[in-house]
């Protein structure tokens, strides 16, 4: 598989949607590269899974061992740092909501391709000898003309007492998803008409190989005119990066972020989808591991406000490096 500049992944979308020709795309968070397959069904350089489709059968998976996942995270003053410049730039008003990541280096027993295989997400991709990445969190929906985003912020340990209660009882993780579905609203607005948000703060369950999660997500959805599928690529783009993961106001958030996490992101915190010549299905990847060097990276990240507290926020990045087995 090439990859390809971000600004042709965009060009290539539109021209693809034009002829109703399915494609898998992906673009990285700093919107610098990405990859696009026409036909990808047939093409297996990538390996990808969302909902029902896939361009596999059933894999190969080498021994059903338990998996063993060791985290060996930084430490929590380093943590301090970045959530004290974080802070700074929200209480001078330069973002209201800010997603702070980690890359955690781990060790585990799977190779990726295992690790593809035995994970349970409706969003999966696989780029060989790089990264694996098993996402439940949708980035847009496009179906008969209607475009739909699902933002998902605030998580809590299942198994603590009440915890659904909890959840939506919290004044902070309130604050934080109300602000993320504002920005998804505005941002779906760029590119839709009839915006609005069909359900908020419903409650999903997440299975990991630790523990399970809850998660609250909000469904929000406008409808497109004309003839989109020739424009899909630039319906894409005009709303990245995705708002769930940077942040609000984008631009200065996003720079704020560069000089809290000193790195680029890369593919984690991107988006890639399939488009099988009706409907586009996308994700945003989260739930993300990648090897560089021999090495694997678990990246991982929660949303910081002015009512945020480091230490429960650095618990959460711990929290959320989990195989969802």
């Amino acid at each position: 598989m090439i990859e390809l500049d971000a600004n042709l992944v965009c060009r290539k979308m539109n021209v693809a949607g034009k002829r109703r020709v399915p494609y898998l795309f992906g673009v990285d968070f700093e919107m610098e590269n990405g990859f696009f397959i026409e036909h990808p069904m047939e093409n297996h350089s990538l390996l990808f899974t969302i909902g029902n489709q896939s361009n596999h059968t059933t894999l190969p998976v080498a021994g059903q061992a338990p998996a063993r996942l060791t985290k060996t995270p930084g430490s929590y003053q380093d943590y301090l740092r970045k959530f004290g410049l974080v802070s700074t730039a929200l209480h001078k008003g330069n973002s209201f909501l800010l997603n702070l990541t980690e890359r955690t280096p781990i060790e585990c027993n799977l190779s990726l391709e295992d690790i593809y295989s035995r994970s349970h997400a409706r969003y999966k991709i696989l780029m060989p000898g790089k990264f694996v990445c098993f996402s439940p969190e949708s980035f847009v929906q496009i179906t008969s003309g209607e475009i739909s985003s699902y933002p998902m912020k605030g998580t809590i340990d299942a198994s603590l007492p009440n915890a659904a209660e909890q959840l939506m009882a919290d004044y902070k993780e309130t604050c934080e998803h109300n602000t993320i579905v504002d920005l998804i609203r505005n941002d779906l607005s760029i590119v839709a008409e009839q915006v609005r948000v069909r359900r908020f703060r419903y409650v999903d369950v997440l299975k990991t190989n630790q523990k399970e999660l809850l998660q609250t997500s909000s469904e929000i959805c406008g409808k497109l005119s004309g003839n989109y599928h020739e424009r899909l690529g630039n319906i894409i783009f005009d709303m990245l990066p995705a708002g769930s993961i940077s942040g609000a106001p984008k631009q200065s958030t996003v720079n704020t972020i560069r000089e809290a996490e000193k790195m680029n992101r890369g593919y984690y915190t991107g988006v890639f989808g399939y488009y099988d010549g009706e409907t586009l299905d996308s994700a945003v990847m989260i739930r993300y591991i990648e090897q560089e060097g021999g090495k694997y990276y678990f990246r991982s990240g929660g949303g910081i406000t002015v009512n945020s507290k480091p230490e429960e926020e650095y618990q959460e990045v711990l929290d959320k490096i989990y195989l969802p087995l």
